[in-house]
């Protein structure tokens, strides 16, 4: 008969304890990534992302002033970049963004007009909003607009004019003259629209100009009607402002919920000129023939 010795030992419970305190320390390790570096990471990506829009925003804007001054049909796109994807590995939400053409048919709601109540110009606009998760920081989404030749940056916390339209004030003789070279944007139905993280390409060409008119009708002021009051508020306080010219006054209406701008003269004599130039946009994949 044989007979066996048992010895008790623990070198197996410890290496299975130690295999559990590695897989603890790389969960803690990855969490701490998680909750502490990746948001960090994130809003530094829809931050950058931002930055890119507004470098895309800013070059359609010189396209669209290009297609004013050279009065070329020469058809140009622009790339627009609508959003970010999610960080490969952890737990992350992509950011998307949407882009519309806001085009002449809205001429009841926004445009611009005289004080007597007539309408000028329909105002149309390149709209973008992104829907971004992490930046800016409690208060994500930001919008573009490009708008009556301005280009406007709004977030919660306001709205700024990050370019000035192409608008030329003077005062020769005690007279103000306004004047005024207005894009119309024309949309066509199922191309003026997208949405989206990838990129997207803006397609422009020039259509047509009127010629410069003039309102001297004894114009006592101009309205513009907006969602963007304060932007356009600001931006005509500084324009203004250049002229050293204490009877003009320029203020958002009403106080409590501004809907438009006032620009007047007390007194009167205010001399309007604008310009017209139609140019057709479309967005999205593929291209329909205007012609």
């Amino acid at each position: 008969m044989k007979h066996r010795t048992l010895v008790s030992g623990n070198h197996a419970v410890a290496g299975v304890i130690e295999a559990l305190l590695l897989v603890a320390l790389v969960a803690v390790i990855l969490s701490t990534i998680q909750l502490l570096y990746i948001p960090e990471i994130m809003e530094q990506r829809e931050a950058d992302h931002m930055d890119e829009v507004a470098n895309q925003f800013s070059f359609l804007k010189s396209v669209i002033d290009l297609h004013a001054a050279t009065e070329k049909d020469v058809p140009i796109t622009a790339p627009l970049t609508l959003g970010s994807r999610e960080l490969p590995y952890f737990v992350t939400a992509a950011a998307y963004g949407e882009l519309i053409v806001y085009d002449k048919e809205y001429k009841d709601i926004y445009k611009i007009s005289v004080l007597s109540g007539s309408e000028i110009v329909p105002l149309t606009s390149i709209y973008y909003k992104a829907h971004n998760r992490y930046y800016p920081e409690n208060k994500p989404g930001q919008e573009y607009i490009l708008e009556g030749g301005a280009l406007i940056l709004k977030q919660q916390d306001g709205e700024n004019m990050l370019i000035d339209p192409s608008i030329t004030i003077s005062n020769k003789s005690g007279d103000i003259t306004l004047e005024w070279e207005l894009p119309i944007f024309i949309g066509l139905p199922g191309k003026n629209a997208t949405s989206g993280y990838k990129s997207c390409y803006i397609r422009t060409n020039y259509s047509r100009s009127d010629p410069w008119e003039e309102d001297t009708t004894d114009i006592n002021g101009i309205l513009i009607y907006t969602d963007y009051p304060e932007a356009w508020n600001k931006s005509f306080n500084i324009l203004l402002g250049s002229l050293n010219e204490s009877k003009m006054i320029c203020k958002a209406e009403p106080p409590n919920q501004p809907d438009h701008v006032q620009i007047r003269k007390e007194g009167g004599g205010i001399i309007f000129r604008y310009k017209r130039t139609y140019i057709y946009v479309q967005v999205s994949p593929g291209w329909i023939d205007n012609n």
